[in-house]
């Protein structure tokens, strides 16, 4: 560990920066150090992608689903803003809500070839959404809008299940629809780059441990849409983050996706069932990693005790260009409140 990350941690191993005292039942949180003072967090995200590190300010974010009723419109945007204030993250991150739908049509392989095309009239609710929040939260923090690749679309569109299967099956009728997926999503990126976003959580699936035993079909038939989705956005924005979803399934390797183009890179810690520190995966790829937190671990309990611990040992253990969260979205019913603590720890406010 560097002499920098001693100087920034040094608050968390002190019992005079964090103790916790037990009052009526619940925890309360006493310390000796004073709130953070207030920063500007595009300057904090850019500074650490750049290889900068602020040595008393750790930034931090998680994200969540809002459901039903803050999907679109004004909402979607007010209840985007609520949470950002809320919680006092250092990303404004745009929730993607326009799924492709479920096709009864696409039974076999070369059903592919007849993929409807969706235009960017099918992206207009969403758009909305990316447009009001680039105008009232750019001048905030780095607004990054969430980009599924087009295996991910591809997989809404017949389940993750039967994707899988006809790639197995034949996966050069497959490309046929993975070709028409690619130019719809590059619509909407297009789009939300006009529109001004600081760049995209841009998530991959596809490479889980469990989904192909022969590696060719993941290089071959994911990857190459991945790239050209992804070659995209980091040519056109300065703040994309690679995010490695283990929503279906852990990975046994991340090697894969060392060369997939992005200013940040964010996974789960888990790896061929080994649980690895954030600062192995940043001597993997040699970018600032985001993450940490299990999103089903400490913060989703009722234990200040626990999470603060866990906390503490992530960023003990954390590389200097790190930003704390975890590795997907928390569950909806998440108390915000306890997101909010840990965020004010990694930003040395408590």
């Amino acid at each position: 560990m560097t002499q920098l990350t001693q100087n920034r941690r040094k608050f968390l191993w002190s019992m005079g920066a964090l103790s916790l005292t037990a009052i009526s039942g619940s925890w309360a949180f006493s310390s000796s150090k004073k709130p953070g003072k207030k920063v500007n967090k595009r300057d904090v995200i850019y500074s650490l992608i750049e290889g900068k590190v602020n040595e008393d300010y750790i930034p931090s974010a998680f994200f969540v689903h809002f459901g039903e009723g803050f999907k679109t419109g004004d909402a979607a945007v007010n209840r985007h803003l609520e949470y950002f204030n809320s919680i006092d993250m250092d990303f404004v991150k745009i929730q993607y809500e326009a799924e492709f739908p479920l096709l009864k049509s696409v039974k076999k392989p070369e059903d592919w070839a007849n993929m409807p095309f969706y235009k960017k009239d099918f992206y207009e609710k969403q758009l909305y959404v990316v447009k009001e929040l680039v105008k009232k939260g750019k001048k905030l923090a780095p607004v990054i809008a969430t980009l599924y690749s087009p295996f991910m679309s591809a997989g809404h569109s017949v389940t993750g299940d039967v994707l899988t299967e006809h790639l197995k099956m034949d996966p050069e009728k497959v490309k046929k629809g993975m070709d028409i997926i690619t130019e719809s999503t590059l619509i909407f990126a297009n789009e939300c780059i006009k529109l001004g976003v600081d760049g995209f959580l841009a998530s991959t699936q596809g490479g889980e441990g469990f989904r192909f035993k022969d590696p060719s079909i993941f290089k071959e038939y994911v990857k190459p849409y991945d790239l050209t989705v992804m070659n995209r956005i980091n040519e056109a924005c300065s703040c994309n983050v690679l995010h490695i979803c283990d929503y279906v399934g852990d990975y046994d390797d991340l090697s894969p996706f060392v060369d997939y183009p992005g200013h940040i890179v964010n996974c789960s810690m888990k790896v061929a069932n080994n649980m690895l520190q954030p600062s192995d995966i940043y001597r993997q790829f040699n970018k600032p990693v985001f993450g940490g937190l299990e999103k089903r671990g400490p913060i989703s309990q009722k234990s200040q005790f626990t999470l603060t611990s866990s906390v503490k040992e992530v960023l003990k253990n954390a590389p200097d260009r790190f930003i704390l969260g975890a590795e997907c979205a928390l569950l909806g019913n998440i108390d915000w409140k306890q997101v909010r603590m840990v965020v004010d720890i990694a930003h040395g406010a408590v």
